[in-house]
């Protein structure tokens, strides 16, 4: 797998893109186009001044170490806890306070407004976004336990 540019961190940490006239461009951020419904599909690269340096059809057809180094860019910059469980909620009215069980663990977040839960392109998946700013995603609501679902379904 031959690619026309190289990307690499400074060591500052931050990731530095070669392209292939030899110019490198510092502060490259990635960029998912359909971070959802096709994480692996659709990357560009931006430039520190927003500008797209690079087109990323497919992940894999990536070397491994640019591949593992987007990778880990990408989930650093997209904190998204699934959540796996709604053990409870204060109240059916918003602003409540629900108590969920995410893959990254116990956590507590305000729904503020039923607004605040958007239905995505996939089925089933809806995307939670709390009074602090963080969006939590529920990749498929049929796959919740029957308690998650029926609070689910007072707030939909």
């Amino acid at each position: 797998m031959n690619t026309p540019f190289t990307l690499s961190r400074n060591s500052f940490g931050r990731l530095v893109f070669v392209g292939a006239d030899g110019t490198a461009h510092e502060n490259v951020v990635p960029v998912r186009a359909f971070a959802i419904s096709a994480p692996d599909y659709g990357i560009a690269l931006m430039s520190a001044e927003s500008k797209e340096l690079q087109w990323i059809e497919n992940l894999e057809t990536l070397p491994e170490a640019t591949r593992s180094l987007l990778a880990a860019e990408l989930a650093q910059r997209e904190f998204m806890p699934a959540i796996q469980r709604i053990i409870t909620v204060s109240s059916y009215a918003t602003p409540s306070t629900w108590e969920v069980e995410t893959d990254r663990g116990p956590t507590t977040l305000i729904l503020k407004s039923e607004d605040d839960i958007r239905r995505l392109r996939s089925p089933g998946a809806l995307m939670v976004a709390d009074g602090q700013g963080i969006h939590f995603i529920i990749r498929d609501r049929t796959l919740l336990d029957a308690h998650s679902q029926k609070i689910l379904k007072r707030f939909l």
